[in-house]
Formats: structure tokens, C-alpha cells, sequence
């Protein structure tokens, strides 16, 4: 790995934000936002299932918004920080994420990921795993509620959305003395309880959830992927606190993930990761100049959509073989 002091300083002129590219990515992402959400409503009179084609490019579009929301956590949006985090909050109003709390735990992630000895409690399935001695020494009945969240199916359709449409309701895992991020969950519950009955008296509360729904529960599933493919595929690496770096994190323990065009520009850059989690003041809409620009970045051999989907069962760490392995590897060596 090149010297990480020299990467910083050649990524350095990347993470100024250009107000103009700002403001039309805010504008046009949004504009499309709720252009294409109206249209919704407009085709219920037509068929509902044109409503709900219609969702998946509006419900990728709305992850395009996160994207936005994203950026104002990390301060990478405007260079000021009253405009992040005026902008992160008004998008979270769209996105059902409570800004604040969600930029704090995230800001955690960051300083803490790949690192074996300083995992999260493990609420987040996405950003902590057990290793395979961990695992082999719960009991038959832990390991099988281990497993039963970390199922495909289960963590990556089921779960996203009730992440988004009810555990960001409450402020459940916010630690009691961050008063300002358990305020943000009530105030943004408050400000969704005033949006849906604006909507709900203007077009009819039943249309608004054969509307919304579809949209949020396609998003959640969109962004969760996204967050989970990019941190768990072959060659990840996790550490123990002797051997962890958070160069050494960013670019060996996040990847570069390979989309077509359209597909990157509905996910506001966000495969190329790697570079995120090294320079994360980089905003979204200058992460490929970054990444093409300063050598130590860019992959030899990019993830492909192929192979994030053979990666997705990933769930356990090997310290014997320093690599992910899935539950049936474990099964297989008769435990």
C-alpha cells in the first residue's frame, strides 16, 4: 500500500465542495425526487401496476437524495457546516433517517470499521460480524438466532425496511446523554406526521401509502444492499487493534464497486467506496476524478455486480484463513 501521507495530500484538493455542482445535483436530484413521485399519484387513476414500476426508478432516485443527505453528515456537501446540516435535514424529511442521530452512529462506523476490537454492539448486521471461534462457541440456539437475521432474505429485504419505517422512529440504541440526536428522531417524527397529513388531506391517505410505500420499501432495500456488498465481498480484511490502520480499513476493507453508468449515477458515485471511507470530506460528485487521479486508489480488480451478488453471504470472519466465509463453510468443517 502506498504511504498513506502522500495519499492524503494528493486527495487533499478533492474534498473542496463546489457550491454551484452542489446546489444542481440538490436541485435536480430532489426536482426528480418529487417529479417522479407525482407522476405516481397520476398513474393510479391509469393502473396500479404502471404505480409500481413506476417506484423503482423513484425509489432509486430517493437513494440518490441519502446520497445527498450522506455527504451533509460528513460536512463534504458545502463548506460550511449550518448548510450541511440545514440540507442533510431537510432531505431526511424524504429519506425517513434522522439526520443528527444517523450522521453521529455513522461517524462511528468510520473511525471503527474492519476493527475486530472495536465492534458495535452488533444492532448493525451490516457493520459487525462475529469471527468463526465466536461463533462455534455460542450454544445451538444463539447461533441459530444469529443466523436467522443474517439470512439473505431476511437482512437484505425483510430488514432494510423496517429499519426505515420503524426502528428510525426511535431513538432505541442512541445513548441517553446525545441529547441532540434523540431530538432529532422526534423532530423528524414530527415533521413526517405534519408532511403525510399535508399529503394525505391533498390526495387521499390511501393513495399516499399505495404511493409511498413501494417507493421507501424499494430504497431501504437499494441502499442497504449497497451498504453491505461494499464492506463484505472475498477480499475484505478485518483487524485486530495491534495490526488496524484506517488507511489500511478504507482501502482493503471497502471496495470499489464496478456499475454501469446509469446505475452510478442514480447511487451518487457511492460504489467507488474505497475512496469514500479514505477521504470521506470528498463529495460524492468528485469520488471518480479522485479515484482516477491519485494512484493508490484505484483497484486492480473492481467488484462487478456478479460478484457482490455471490459475496452477499458473507457473514463470519476466519482468523485461521484472514477472510470472510459464510455459515456453510463452518457447517462443512463440522461444527
Amino acid at each position: 500500500m502506498p504511504d498513506p501521507a502522500d495519499m492524503r495530500a494528493a486527495v487533499k484538493p478533492f474534498e473542496r465542495p463546489f457550491v454551484s455542482a452542489s446546489l444542481f445535483q440538490l436541485a435536480s436530484s430532489v426536482g426528480l425526487f418529487v417529479g417522479a413521485c407525482a407522476l405516481m399519484y397520476w398513474s393510479l387513476q391509469l393502473s396500479y401496476l404502471l404505480t409500481l414500476a413506476l417506484a423503482v426508478p423513484t425509489g432509486a432516485l430517493l437513494v440518490r437524495v441519502f446520497i445527498i443527505q450522506h455527504d451533509c453528515g460528513h460536512g463534504s456537501f458545502f463548506a460550511a457546516r449550518w448548510a450541511n446540516d440545514l440540507v442533510g435535514s431537510l432531505c431526511s424529511v424524504l429519506t425517513l433517517t434522522p439526520y443528527a442521530n444517523w450522521r453521529r452512529q455513522h461517524a462511528h462506523h468510520h473511525s471503527a470499521w474492519n476493527n475486530l476490537d472495536k465492534r458495535y454492539s452488533g444492532a448493525d448486521i451490516y457493520s459487525a460480524c462475529l469471527t468463526v471461534a465466536e461463533y462455534r462457541s455460542l450454544t445451538r440456539v444463539r447461533r441459530w438466532l444469529h443466523r436467522v437475521p443474517r439470512h439473505p432474505v431476511v437482512a437484505h429485504i425483510v430488514l432494510p425496511p423496517l429499519v426505515f419505517l420503524l426502528l428510525y422512529r426511535v431513538p432505541f440504541d442512541t445513548p441517553a446523554d446525545w441529547a441532540k440526536e434523540r431530538r432529532a428522531v422526534h423532530w423528524l417524527n414530527g415533521a413526517l406526521a405534519l408532511a403525510i397529513c399535508g399529503l394525505g388531506f391533498a390526495v387521499g391517505f390511501v393513495p399516499v401509502l399505495m404511493v409511498q410505500l413501494p417507493v421507501i420499501l424499494i430504497t431501504s432495500i437499494i441502499g442497504v444492499w449497497l451498504f453491505a456488498v461494499q464492506h463484505r465481498f472475498d477480499t475484505s480484511r478485518w483487524e485486530r487493534q495491534p495490526q488496524w490502520s484506517f488507511a489500511g480499513a478504507a482501502l482493503e476493507g471497502s471496495s470499489f464497486l464496478k456499475l454501469p453508468r446509469i446505475l452510478q449515477w442514480f447511487t451518487g458515485n457511492i460504489g467507488f467506496h474505497n475512496v469514500h471511507h479514505f477521504a470521506p470530506r470528498v463529495p460524492n460528485y468528485r469520488l471518480e476524478t479522485c479515484y482516477r487521479s491519485v494512484g493508490g486508489l484505484r483497484e486492480e480488480t473492481p467488484l462487478t455486480l456478479r460478484a457482490a451478488w455471490s459475496a452477499i453471504g458473507l457473514t463470519l470472519w476466519d482468523e485461521d484463513s484472514q477472510r470472510l466465509v459464510r455459515f456453510k463453510d463452518v457447517r462443512r468443517a463440522g461444527v
